[in-house]
């Protein structure tokens, strides 16, 4: 145990971290007992000698780097847009700085300032969201997988929901339709086959019992070849028959028609209300460019339903959510879509503009480090991400590296470190940054940092 002695004390420690750490010491003195419970452990465990300055060197370092935000700005060189482990959606600054403001201090999210009585936190965004989207009414919740669990638990509770089979779809982080209509209290009633399914397979399977009819969007994959899957109007047709309300769950969903910028055509989400299903849910912070969230569309019956069930309490945004998704749907309502929605501007960039603004970046780095590096400029095909326009690519363009002096695996690992980290992807041994996402106001710092490799 003599070898315990060389654990130096807290306070030691705080002595030698004076300048060092800007941490209050009460929750100081918690790390660092943490950490010295972990050396203590190692000591005894392998039966080690460690040095005490050692010891304090490694404490000091290991807190600062718990203490550092490990949130961080970065370039995404990917060309997904919408990617879900960078956030999804982008915000544009004008939005943040807007509603930054409304959020210094107290507001009035549950409080009604005209009758001076409490008020409701949906009524801020409820009418300028269904307005926008077609529709009678809105909630919005947590995200759409709350949506999805919300609407059944409210209106099918112990009551058979009907789905096609192949509509019966995993989606990233393991989310499955069958498991949320299971812990939703839903009763799933799968008809068809993975490939086809008809009209006569619903009115087949329809009971006494049955109480939702569920159209899923596939979202992130196709079924191509022998295939024959109900159209949503379709099904609403057999719902208004048989007296059953019909979910579409849309996934994404976009506002405008996207085929003239060249992308993919994707039916909006006005288009798919005017089919007629009584309830419709999609994603905030995919196509709408918003914060994460889960939108629902109803009639105001519908919608009062499902926000008195119990469940509602557990997945209702924040003030933080409301005010930003309030903000974004206002200045769309002012502008349109087209503006001030950094994904659609993402998105909808035309490979010629990319070309220039690489063409720009290029020019901009020395010559020998071009050749040390071996980039040049490639055309490229990207996907929207999140599961949004699935299997339709979009034209893009991406710096190449193929470097004799770096692997495409430390190229990859070298532009991860600068101080705005730049993320891309390897490909047939050579290291590429796709130019899609990368934001306008980012391209002077990605010249910086090719420059510094």
């Amino acid at each position: 145990m003599s070898k315990l002695k060389s654990l130096p004390s807290v306070s030691l420690i705080i002595e030698k971290a004076k300048g060092r750490l800007n941490i209050h010491e009460n929750y100081l003195k918690l790390l660092i007992n943490k950490e010295l419970d972990h050396f203590r452990h190692k000591i005894i465990s392998k039966d080690l000698k460690i040095e005490k300055d050692q010891i304090i060197d490694s404490i000091i370092s290991n807190i600062s780097n718990k203490a550092s935000s490990s949130l961080v700005n970065i370039i995404n060189g990917t060309g997904i847009v919408l990617h879900t482990g960078f956030g999804r959606a982008p915000f544009d600054g004008k939005h943040l700085k807007k509603v930054a403001d409304k959020l210094d201090g107290y507001i009035n999210l549950e409080f009604d300032l005209a009758h001076n009585k409490r008020g409701d936190r949906q009524s801020h965004i409820d009418e300028h969201l269904a307005s926008i989207c077609g529709s009678e009414s809105s909630l919005v919740v947590n995200n759409n997988a709350a949506a999805i669990l919300l609407t059944i638990n409210a209106l099918a509770l112990e009551s058979e929901v009907i789905c096609s089979r192949g509509q019966i779809v995993e989606i990233g982080g393991s989310f499955r339709i069958s498991e949320i209509v299971e812990k939703s209290g839903g009763i799933l009633k799968e008809i068809g086959t993975t490939n086809r399914t008809h009209v006569r397979d619903y009115e087949k399977a329809i009971s006494d019992k049955t109480k939702l009819l569920l159209w899923v969007h596939t979202s992130n994959y196709v079924v191509k070849g022998y295939t024959n899957e109900v159209p949503l109007e379709e099904v609403v047709k057999i719902g208004k028959k048989y007296n059953i309300p019909v979910i579409a769950d849309l996934g994404s969903g976009t506002f405008i028609p996207l085929d003239k910028y060249g992308i993919p055509a994707e039916i909006p989400i006005k288009d798919f209300v005017r089919k007629g299903p009584e309830i419709i849910l999609f994603s905030g912070d995919k196509m709408l460019g918003g914060p994460q969230s889960g939108i629902i569309l109803s009639s105001k019956k519908i919608i009062e339903k499902i926000k008195s069930n119990s469940i509602y309490r557990t997945v209702r945004c924040d003030k933080i959510t409301i005010a930003l998704l309030d903000q974004i749907i206002r200045s769309y309502k002012k502008h349109g879509f087209s503006n001030l929605n950094l994904s659609l501007s993402l998105l909808t960039r035309t490979r010629e503009n990319l070309k220039k603004i690489a063409n720009e970046i290029i020019k901009e780095i020395p010559s020998k480090k071009l050749i040390m590096l071996g980039a040049s400029i490639e055309d490229s095909l990207v996907e929207a991400g999140s599961g949004s326009l699935p299997q339709k690519n979009i034209e893009s363009i991406a710096l190449k590296f193929n470097s004799s002096s770096f692997s495409a695996n430390k190229l990859s690992s070298l532009f991860r470190e600068g101080d705005i980290p730049v993320i891309g992807y390897i490909h047939k041994n050579s290291f590429f940054i796709d130019l899609k996402a990368v934001l306008p106001s980012q391209i002077s710092y990605l010249i910086k940092t090719i420059k510094n490799i």
